[in-house]
């Protein structure tokens, strides 16, 4: 027996009637197995090993051009990763299949953090970036072969975020994983930025959840184990869900929309809008894998590719190139 298939029966003996099952998942196109990983596992790997992840390490998650203790996406992923995981484990669900979709699901984020996002979909009319996420797995990635993820995999990267709830338990654990991580994190960043203390937070959230960051993962995810345990769902208590909601309202309101950050990401969106424009206007200056994807998909969705898998270093320095004067030595 090949080590995939005995990791595959112990997945029915061991994890919960719930959970997804390795052996039961689907590609688009079909390949051959691993005699050593799962499906969920291969899938893992594939994203890890991808461009688009690497790229994670210099994207913003909430600050711009921080400092070396501040989150990046790569790290806001690999901690929904972590969070999710525990979860899993929690309720006997597919670690696996947690884990690829939480390292991918925000590898078509844009430069810049949402401030990139939104000035994309101001230019265009509609652009989300779970819907990148699946467009880079699928399609962009491996010179435009896409990564043939599996169907579980691809969903929970979609539905991560927005309306549609994932088919799979595992994809709902992330779901409320990444909630978790950024509210945590970006509040654990804001204390280091001195945009917060601890003792700004509302008694409705410092009395459950506390004020430790530490602490307020602990009693989330403590509290989506205990109630979801044999449900075909992943619950909150009442208690725990209004005071998680009360702490996302307070971070919109002192972080996400705050008018300190203000400046940066008008900034940002300036970057992203004026590149937009010149790489519609001057299409030659993509690089040559782009031009070659033009005749599929059409110059706007070409460009968009570029300019959303682009780390935001890489696009200020682009900026800097087509727009700022150079600078010219004395001799």
């Amino acid at each position: 027996m090949k080590v995939r298939e005995r990791i595959e029966e112990q997945e029915f003996k061991i994890l919960s009637k719930y959970a997804a099952k390795s052996r039961e998942a689907v590609r688009d196109r079909e390949e051959p197995f691993c005699d050593f990983r799962t499906a969920f596992q291969r899938d893992r790997d594939r994203i890890i090993h991808s461009k688009a992840f690497r790229r994670l390490k210099h994207k913003t998650q909430v600050y711009i051009s921080p400092g070396d203790h501040y989150r990046m996406r790569m790290t806001h992923s690999l901690e929904v990763a972590q969070i999710s995981r525990t979860i899993a484990r929690g309720l006997r669900l597919n670690e696996d299949l947690t884990e690829a979709i939480a390292v991918g699901h925000d590898v078509g984020h844009t430069p810049f953090g949402h401030a990139g996002e939104y000035a994309l979909r101001e230019l265009i009319g509609h652009y989300n970036h779970n819907e990148q996420s699946l467009r880079v797995v699928e399609h962009l990635e491996r010179g435009g072969q896409g990564l043939n993820l599996t169907a579980e995999v691809r969903d929970g990267i979609l539905t991560h975020t927005g309306d549609n709830k994932p088919f799979t338990l595992e994809g709902n654990i992330v779901r409320s994983g990444d909630r978790i991580a950024y509210l945590c994190h970006d509040y654990d960043d804001g204390i280091r930025a001195g945009m917060l203390q601890p003792q700004d937070l509302p008694a409705s959230v410092s009395k459950v959840l506390g004020s430790d960051p530490s602490t307020m993962i602990t009693v989330m995810v403590s509290d989506i184990i205990t109630e979801s345990d044999e449900k075909n769902e992943i619950i909150m208590s009442r208690k725990v869900k209004a005071a998680m909601d009360d702490f996302r309202e307070f971070m919109f309101k002192k972080i996400y929309h705050s008018t300190e950050l203000e400046p940066d990401r008008k900034k940002a969106k300036y970057v992203i809008s004026k590149l937009f424009e010149y790489y519609i206007s001057n299409p030659s200056s993509l690089p040559q894998e782009f031009l070659e994807r033009e005749e599929r998909w059409g110059l706007q969705t070409v460009v968009i590719d570029y300019i959303a898998g682009l780390t935001d270093l890489y696009a200020i320095k682009q900026f800097e190139k087509l727009f700022i004067p150079a600078t010219w030595a004395v001799r």
